[in-house]
């Protein structure tokens, strides 16, 4: 039966007890992690937060019953001990930070028993994160999920340190606001109050965040919750924070300055690693030329090479087909990868067909000087030795291809190019690699929508030489928009805004917005614009995103306390679920039931 704390006061976590505290006695609680019955000694692992230390009852010292308790303890129970610290009588646990003393108990209570859980409470769990998932609060205890949470309280923690002594306000800005869809889709809240009418929930705080800048708050900074009804991947969540900032009179380098001290601090304080300040620089154009991507990989090599004009004349007709289509040709080069075995390559050609490749055409170069390919017979010697000199190919390379319009190759090669990585283990452990992605197109062209969308946001201000543009070139105009790139995966994006009504007016004309329209969504924002307005820009990064990166776990689910599925649902918790058709009633909202709703 469970007991109560009544005069019990902890004195010390788990591991603030040490060799220093030899001779003092202490109270700690916890989780009972592992019990080991001697007969004559009962020893205990004892768990919290901060980590194990061993507890050791023995009959003389807790008495007959307290010893007949700690003989009936289980994994997961929850108790509390009083006890003398003592320098350790076996064997010292080096891995262990208390593995040189353990508590000789005096008294016990259970203040909770536990059922057997469902998988092991251990800091490698193999169990599937499904199960793991359902019973969250019992995933949270594991070690290394407390530490990936207890670093993103630390982030946070410093972020606000270090941006308040930058000058930074931070301001919550609303939860409940007004629908501005523009990109990804936004979550509805029905009012009850005005009947047919929806709050969303907020994608980012954009245009509250522009509005403070108008009301002449100069710097502001805020964490911020955020949600986006989109398709779920490793890195994204349906709800997420941001750590989300905004400067008056600002450009792009004063935005980038203030976010390389930023990081070098929290990459100094959290991981102990030196970041060289200024973070490298690339703009979008050479990133996707280079890479593939634009949010490039820097910490192996094996960049794309064009080699379009190296076979815009030969007779293999894949190659010459994509290129009369407006498209490119180029490849990856595998350094002494020649002997991969032709099932393995079959896998390349699959993984690069499901960002959209029809297929890849491979060309191995043996040691002797030959060649083994999917296409050589269609090209002469001095047309494989041109194409081979382009790729910059030895013998033993293996060169692997794509041809088709380039967002196909620079979406296929670029992936490629990672899973190669990957698979072929070129990636060094305990890594960081930062770098600043600039100058991204201000447009890009919605096949599904038929007109061009903003690539960023509606408020991102072109590069100035490029402002004649908008009516002339509109695929050619340069944003001044900025990503922070940190091993591959993009941990932060930002730009400068337009703070001039007539770009902002032309802006909305090039996404297709009538006048009716730009004034119905953005209209308190415009007219804001029209009493004073400073130049701004800002920025904000994914925090789960970058605290990912920086505890090294494989998913963002890992430094998120409760996260939803790729379905968006809580396997937890139940949601989202049903409502009382009550609530509907007072909300005037009739629902319809879809074919297998429910089900």
């Amino acid at each position: 039966m469970a007991e109560s704390m009544r005069g019990l006061h902890r004195t010390h976590r788990c591991t603030e007890v040490s060799r220093g505290n030899v001779g003092e006695n202490v109270t700690v609680m916890g989780w009972v992690q592992k019990r080991r019955n001697l007969g004559s000694l009962v020893f205990v692992d004892l768990r919290d937060r901060s980590g194990l230390l061993q507890i050791v009852f023995d009959e003389k010292d807790v008495g007959s019953e307290g010893f007949e308790k700690a003989g009936t303890l289980r994994n997961e129970y929850v108790i509390a001990v009083e006890g003398a610290v003592e320098v350790r009588s076996g064997a010292v646990n080096e891995n262990l930070k208390t593995g040189d003393i353990e508590i000789r108990a005096k008294s016990l209570r259970i203040l909770s028993e536990a059922l057997t859980p469902p998988f092991p409470i251990e800091e490698e769990c193999s169990t599937k994160e499904e199960l793991r998932l359902k019973y969250r609060y019992l995933d949270l205890r594991r070690p290394n999920l407390q530490r990936n949470l207890a670093v993103k309280s630390r982030v946070a923690i410093l972020s606000r340190n270090f941006m308040q002594e930058q000058g930074f306000l931070e301001v919550e800005t609303p939860i409940l606001v007004k629908s501005t869809p523009e990109g990804a889709r936004d979550y509805l809240v029905p009012s009850r109050i005005h009947p047919g009418n929806f709050y969303a929930l907020p994608q980012s705080p954009q245009i509250y965040k522009q509005l403070l800048m108008c009301s002449g708050f100069d710097r502001y900074f805020q964490i911020a919750r955020c949600f986006r009804d989109e398709d779920l991947r490793a890195d994204r969540q349906p709800e997420f924070t941001q750590m989300d900032m905004e400067l008056s009179f600002a450009d792009v380098d004063d935005v980038i300055e203030v976010n390389e001290k930023l990081l070098a601090y929290l990459m100094k304080e959290i991981c102990d690693v030196e970041v060289k300040l200024p973070i490298r620089r690339m703009t979008y154009a050479e990133a996707m030329d280079r890479f593939g991507s634009d949010k490039p990989d820097l910490r192996f090599g094996m960049e794309l090479h064009d080699v379009s004009g190296a076979v815009r004349d030969c007779g293999f007709a894949v190659f010459r087909n994509a290129l009369e289509a407006g498209g490119s040709v180029r490849g990856l080069t595998v350094k002494g990868q020649a002997g991969m075995p032709r099932k393995k390559i079959d896998s390349l050609v699959e993984f690069a067909k499901t960002y959209g490749a029809k297929g890849l055409a491979y060309l191995a170069v043996q040691e002797d000087g030959s060649y083994k390919s999917s296409f050589a017979k269609f090209m002469t010697e001095d047309e494989l030795a041109a194409l081979v000199k382009a790729m910059d190919g030895e013998p033993g390379d293996l060169l692997l291809f794509a041809a088709d319009k380039n967002k196909v190759v620079f979406d296929s090669l670029g992936a490629l190019r990672v899973e190669l990585a990957k698979r072929l283990e070129m990636i060094p452990e305990n890594t960081f690699e930062f770098v600043w992605i600039t100058e991204f197109p201000q447009f890009e062209y919605s096949e599904e929508e038929q007109r061009f969308v903003a690539m960023h946001h509606p408020f991102t201000m072109p590069m100035d030489e490029d402002l004649p543009l908008l009516d002339t070139d509109r695929g050619a105009v340069r944003a001044k928009a900025y990503d922070i790139v940190l091993n591959g995966c993009e941990i932060g994006g930002g730009s400068v805004r337009i703070h001039q009504s007539d770009v902002q007016a032309k802006m909305f004309e090039c996404l297709g917005f009538s006048k009716e329209e730009a004034e119905e969504r953005f209209g308190f924002l415009m007219n804001a614009f029209k009493y004073g307005v400073p130049p701004h820009a800002g920025l904000a990064y994914g925090l789960d995103r970058l605290v990912m990166l920086m505890t090294g776990a494989d998913n963002i689910r890992e430094v998120i306390a409760f996260p939803k599925v790729k379905d968006a649902s809580c396997l937890m918790s139940g949601a989202p679920g049903r409502v009382d058709e009550v609530q509907l009633t007072e909300l005037k909202i009739a629902v319809s039931e879809q074919d297998g709703a429910g089900e």
